[in-house]
């Protein structure tokens, strides 16, 4: 028989398998792309918009209400409770009931009157580094629009020209530039990097199974034959691994063609190329779940280095923490993972728009990876068809 009959037997087989085994199949099918739209839904509106904050006036004056009214017309912020005391508030806070409160103390009103700077107290979470950053700069981006308008009008009854006084009271301004993702859209930023590590998990995992259940259910014999060559037992994995690895691709193709010029945003960079890395990326982590199982011989090792690798891909991308501020040998385990490497190339060309000159290593790199693990994998195969007593682990 030739490779290619060798490979196309094996696809029949392997399809034929899934068709006998519904949660096989859903494992490559509609649990990828239901759980990519999950993760597309969860970060669909792009914005976290109108997070609620409580409010403890103490004041009760005309400029504290106007610090109210202004808390609450500022698109991430919604004044949802105001409290009579510093204990209804606490136990608001503790509860979860708001995200965070802000307290406007007696005599604010006189102490700006007379010249003396008015505090206004912020209590937050930081331990949700999100909801307390974009609150922080809510309340701040508020607190300074009434605080300057204040200032003018001071200003403006001192005689002081408006342009003056705005001249004045900022004689050096910061002027801050976004370059890359200017919206700061979760959605585009966070969303888009949550799918491909999400499919690398169920990439590997599919790899892993694909092998490992044939060791599992002693039915290697019946996939490659007795005593079958490498080049042989190359061709029958190649075969094996096609069906969940073009499913699990046109699962990627569809979420990120939808993500970018299906939700309106069309990125400055390639996104074929960005395509195309997904694709190898796949490729790769099925390839490395395989080897994974044909070393050693074993489906639940296989799973559990599966889980090893791909479980904290994400955390050691440099996505969610910035990859040059961890430890040493942190970054030394985040540069052998493959995630980090494609979210790269993914980030440079959807977010930075850079040439693709900078992103074109890569991809031809995990190319290479993914033939070096196949024919591994293909070698490990042989091993373990002459070795029937291996076979039958969990």
């Amino acid at each position: 028989m030739s490779l290619r009959g060798f490979s196309a037997a094996s696809a029949r087989r392997e399809f034929a398998l899934l068709r006998t085994r519904p949660w096989d199949l859903a494992m490559v099918s509609w649990v990828p792309l239901l759980a990519v739209f999950l993760i597309w839904w969860i970060f669909s509106a792009g914005l976290p918009e109108r997070l609620p904050i409580g409010v403890l006036d103490q004041d009760h004056s005309s400029l504290s209400r106007q610090l109210v009214r202004f808390l609450d017309a500022t698109p991430g912020l919604r004044v949802v409770q105001r409290y009579g005391d510093e204990g209804e508030m606490a136990r608001a806070l503790t509860s979860g009931a708001v995200d965070a409160a802000v307290q406007l103390p007696r005599d604010l009103s006189r102490d700006v009157k007379q010249g003396r700077v008015g505090q206004v107290v912020l209590l937050h979470n930081a331990q949700l580094g999100t909801h307390s950053s974009l609150i922080q700069r809510d309340v701040r981006t508020a607190v300074a629009t009434v605080s300057g308008g204040v200032e003018l009008t001071v200003r403006n009854k001192r005689g002081e020209s408006m342009t003056a006084a705005r001249v004045s009271m900022e004689p050096i301004k910061a002027s801050m530039v976004a370059l890359f993702n200017t919206s700061t859209d979760y959605e585009q930023f966070l969303g888009a990097a949550l799918i491909p590590a999400l499919l690398h998990i169920l990439a590997m995992t599919a790899g892993a199974w694909a092998v490992g259940r044939e060791l599992r259910d002693r039915s290697i014999g019946e996939w490659l034959g007795a005593a079958p060559r490498w080049h042989e037992a190359l061709a029958a994995l190649a075969g094996k691994l096609a069906l969940p690895f073009a499913s699990l691709s046109a699962v990627a193709i569809a979420a990120m063609l939808w993500i970018t010029a299906g939700r309106g945003w069309h990125p400055v960079g390639s996104l074929g190329w960005t395509l195309f890395a997904l694709v190898v990326f796949l490729a790769l982590s099925i390839a490395l779940g395989a080897f994974a199982a044909a070393l050693t011989r074993s489906l639940r090792t296989a799973l559990s280095a599966t889980g090893f690798i791909t479980a904290p891909a994400f955390a050691f991308g440099g996505v969610g923490f910035p990859l040059v501020a961890m430890p040493f040998f942190a970054q030394i385990w985040a540069g052998l993972l493959p995630y980090t490497h494609y979210i790269r190339v993914q980030m440079e060309q959807l977010q930075m728009g850079a040439p693709v000159v900078y992103s074109v290593a890569t991809p031809l790199w995990m190319v290479l990876g993914t033939g070096v693990l196949l024919a591994a994998s293909a070698g490990a195969l042989v091993r373990a068809a002459g070795a029937p007593g291996s076979w039958g682990g969990r």
